[in-house]
């Protein structure tokens, strides 16, 4: 953009009339479809937590049913414990995986418990119109499909949809297993081991950059366009994790002319292309404007999962009444949570759309809590009474 001073047949200026070069024109178009197309990403990260939080409200009764409490008290206060040093072993576990070159090892680990959560899930949702002895054969081969989805082609849309299926199952199997004080417990000691895996030691941030390379579902990948393939995903950021959520540009190109540009182009940088041709990019036009233009946006299976616990935990422990919404059991308190983790998440991706890594897990579960305390309040159940004394 730049001003001139036009003149009149007098010879008399007539002011400053500002005016748009194309160039300048052609980049505010380019960062309004950015922000465009990432706001759609947003909308549909969004969508990925609620279909979670909603499937496993759907499968409260039926799990409960089919006894798949994972434990016999699932009011002891100790089975929060016992779950946080899960999550440091299988952390260390990974960890050391990768240091000794075991990638395959967990891979094979990870499809193998998506395969199991999947069984679960479908073996309640799909009709038993054929089985062999007391299984279910269609849900069994719905469940074996899924697997071999994932190790055979473990395309962006593949790993969602697994981790909707596997994060849904995984909501409801915990939720119905702990209790309201070892649920808000969990949420908040693994949104404090977060926020230090993330900003203090960093070693989440190390394991996020192996399994990126993995195609395994402990990361919801969401594009911002729908010529993104994960698949052709090169070496990756440290972006997300499998408990602690983070957001970062997606997709850093590996091909020759990624790495060799010719002509004017200018090479990738931080996974984004920048503007071939003269004149400004959009990140000279508008200043932080180029945080926008992302490939994708990843955020870990976790935060999915985590703070769906307790919404879980809410709609089947906590007697504050039922809402009237068919296919599920839900109360005031469970919706109070639903929304303050849509909340928690909007407020992430903010933050993730300035350019780094964040934790999930602190605003996530932070409003997970807070949403359910308020709608608990909104019942007319006390605080100690929310809080599981």
């Amino acid at each position: 953009m730049f001003r001139t001073a036009e003149t009149t047949a007098d010879g008399r200026s007539s002011g400053a009339v500002e005016r748009k070069t194309p160039i300048a024109s052609g980049a505010k178009r380019r960062a309004m479809n950015h922000r465009i197309r990432v706001f759609g990403a947003v909308a549909a990260t969004v969508g990925i937590f609620l279909s979670v939080q909603i499937g496993a409200l759907a499968l409260i009764e039926p799990f409960y049913e089919s006894e798949l409490q994972a434990v016999d008290d699932p009011q002891n206060p100790t089975n929060s414990v016992v779950y946080f040093g899960i999550i440091l072993l299988a952390t260390a576990f990974m960890l050391a995986a990768f240091k000794y070159d075991l990638q395959l090892l967990i891979r094979a680990m990870v499809v193998g418990v998506s395969v199991m959560l999947a069984w679960f899930v479908f073996d309640e949702l799909v009709p038993s119109a054929v089985t062999v002895g007391s299984i279910n054969l269609l849900a069994a081969l719905a469940a074996l499909g899924l697997g071999m989805a994932l190790l055979g082609y473990p395309e962006w849309y593949v790993i969602d949809l697994s981790g909707i299926v596997m994060g849904a199952g995984a909501a409801a199997l915990f939720g119905i297993s702990f209790g309201l004080l070892p649920a808000i417990l969990l949420l908040t000691v693994l949104a404090v081991y977060d926020a230090i895996s993330v900003y203090g030691t960093e070693h989440m941030l190390d394991l996020a950059e192996g399994v990126m390379d993995l195609k395994i579902p402990v990361i919801l990948i969401v594009p911002t366009s729908l010529s993104y393939s994960y698949l052709e995903l090169g070496e990756s950021d440290p972006v997300s994790n499998d408990d602690a959520a983070t957001a970062s540009d997606g997709g850093e190109r590996d091909s020759a002319d990624a790495a060799e540009p010719s002509g004017d182009a200018e090479p990738a940088v931080d996974g984004v292309p920048a503007e071939a041709e003269d004149g400004p990019t959009e990140a000279e036009t508008d200043d932080g404007a180029d945080s926008l233009e992302r490939d994708a946006l990843y955020i870990g299976l976790g935060d999915a999962i985590i703070p769906s616990i307790l919404v879980v935990s809410a709609a089947f422990f906590l007697d504050a009444g039922h809402l009237d919404v068919p296919g599920m059991v839900v109360n005031l308190p469970a919706l109070g949570a639903i929304v303050g983790t849509i909340f928690g998440l909007l407020v992430l991706m903010y933050m993730v759309l300035k350019g780094r890594p964040h934790a999930g897990l602190p605003l996530l579960n932070g409003g997970a809590i807070g949403g359910y305390l308020l709608g608990a309040l909104a019942s007319g159940v006390s605080v100690l009474t929310a809080l599981g004394f």
